[in-house]
């Protein structure tokens, strides 16, 4: 099974609305590892590792998040695996 890797940003209504919390939690259901950090520019980055498939799951449910977030922009790139395991949030 091949592994993607690949670091997101989102823009829009994406802080203080417990988007980091519902991302973790997305990413963990699907066996996911990485991060999702808050940015000072009020946008978040989001870096997400696995299976390819689950990868691009994950990438769907970014481009609109929790019910509680508006996302109005993501990018995303490839990018080196995260060293360990998880997924974290700050």
């Amino acid at each position: 099974m091949r592994e993607q890797s690949f670091v997101v940003r989102v823009w829009g209504q994406v802080q203080g609305v417990g988007f980091r919390y519902f991302t973790r939690e997305q990413a963990l259901e699907l066996g996911l590892r990485g991060h999702a950090y808050n940015l000072e520019d009020g946008s978040v980055e989001i870096l997400i590792c696995g299976p390819e498939h689950r990868v691009q799951m994950m990438l769907g449910w970014l481009e609109h998040g929790p019910r509680t977030a508006e996302v109005t922009r993501m990018e995303y790139a490839e990018a080196p695996p995260p060293k360990g395991s998880g997924f974290h949030t700050n």
